[in-house]
């Protein structure tokens, strides 16, 4: 493992620091040296720790299915019905026979690693069947939100649009978001505040499997506003397109090749990692956009320390955390651009997903697809 010691400037366009304010852009004509060191979380973390198995367990007695390639991973933070507080969430893209998008399982793990099964997602929840990936959220009142792009032998030729499902607190299916706008959901943020929740869910299936590996500038950002009045499941209220343009494109390692983490920073700025262009991107005023930013976001980063992000979170102070499918290493960005050191996880290429803030936002979550593992960087 290594840890994090230098900074490099990114890409950092000049209408990002223009969106951002004069602030930020007085930040980003900073010397690189005078961020780093005393913005850097990642700097602060030096041990990857195994915590458990992501594979729900078959045999006599046993509730799993043998489902591999960890993607989606969500922290719990409060314990009601099944779902216990500080355990983890996390979403299975492939069956026990590896292939992509048939995964049905979101299994909870304890910080000790005690796995139990959250949820075994019946086929015929969706009409075009299920296959779980990145996108997994946790919303108030214990309602779980989990992606699904299935597939029907693991190729990206029979890939379909899928959608959204919705389970409560026991990992029971209660509802169901399809159509319209969503259509290849990869992965999801989500924020709440008093009754309202807002999904920002990416999309990789507009145009991709009709062009194949040939890459089409059609992945998409929705935001979806949710009514979360407790005693009920989540009710749509609004859905609305406010990104388009990334590139995406199938994959034969990966299925789909396009936009995927998400995460909400500073000032209402989305942050995307834009796996097929190798850089992250930024949505300014999220929450509140009225029109859909064309060209797939503006860029914050591009190259560098980046080596296809998937996963991305956003760390206390402020900066992008990614985790790269190119190498297993875990990026950390800066709003202006600004590139650290990554953290080497030795997951290596393929290896990693997901990944998510401990609680106490001392540590880092991540899947490692390429042992089935929940693993812990602090």
């Amino acid at each position: 493992m290594s840890k994090p010691t230098r900074c490099r400037l990114g890409a950092a366009s000049g209408s990002m620091v223009a969106a951002l304010g004069a602030a930020l852009a007085f930040a980003a004509l900073a010397p690189a040296s005078s961020l780093a060191f005393e913005r850097s979380f990642l700097s602060q973390l030096q041990t990857v720790t195994p915590i458990g198995s992501t594979v729900p367990a078959l045999g006599a007695g046993a509730p799993g299915n043998g489902d591999v390639n960890p993607y989606g991973i969500v922290t719990v933070p409060t314990s009601t019905g099944s779902l216990v507080r500080n355990d983890i969430l996390i979403s299975n893209f492939n069956d026990g026979e590896n292939l992509q998008g048939t995964g049905t399982t979101i299994v909870q793990l304890s910080p000790s690693g005690k796995q139990t099964v959250f949820a075994q997602i019946p086929q015929s929840t969706l009409p075009t069947g299920v296959g779980l990936t990145t996108a997994l959220a946790l919303l108030p009142g214990g309602f779980v939100v989990v992606g699904s792009l299935p597939t029907e032998n693991g190729s990206a030729a029979t890939a379909k649009a899928g959608g959204l499902i919705m389970l409560n607190a026991s990992g029971k299916v209660v509802k169901t978001i399809t159509g319209g706008p969503i259509n290849g959901p990869w992965d999801l943020t989500a924020v709440s505040e008093g009754p309202i929740s807002t999904l920002f869910v990416t999309n990789v299936l507009n145009g991709t499997v009709e062009n194949g590996e040939k890459v089409t500038d059609g992945g998409t950002v929705v935001r979806i506003v949710l009514d979360t009045l407790p005693g009920q499941p989540p009710q749509v209220l609004s859905e609305k397109v406010i990104a388009t343009g990334f590139p995406e494109a199938t994959n034969e390692a990966a299925l789909v090749l396009g936009p995927t983490g998400v995460g909400l920073g500073l000032e209402g700025t989305l942050y995307v990692a834009d796996t097929e262009a190798n850089r992250i991107a930024a949505v300014p005023n999220a929450l509140f956009r009225g029109s859909a930013l064309a060209g797939g976001g503006i860029t914050v980063a591009k190259g560098g320390y980046l080596n296809n992000p998937l996963g991305l979170t956003i760390s206390p102070n402020g900066d992008i955390l990614s985790a790269n499918g190119g190498d297993g290493n875990i990026v950390e960005t800066t709003p202006f651009g600004a590139e650290f050191q990554p953290f080497e996880t030795e997951a290596g290429e393929g290896g990693l997903f997901g990944l998510t803030l401990t609680p106490n936002e001392r540590g880092v979550y991540f899947v490692n697809d390429a042992e089935n593992t929940l693993d812990l960087l602090h």
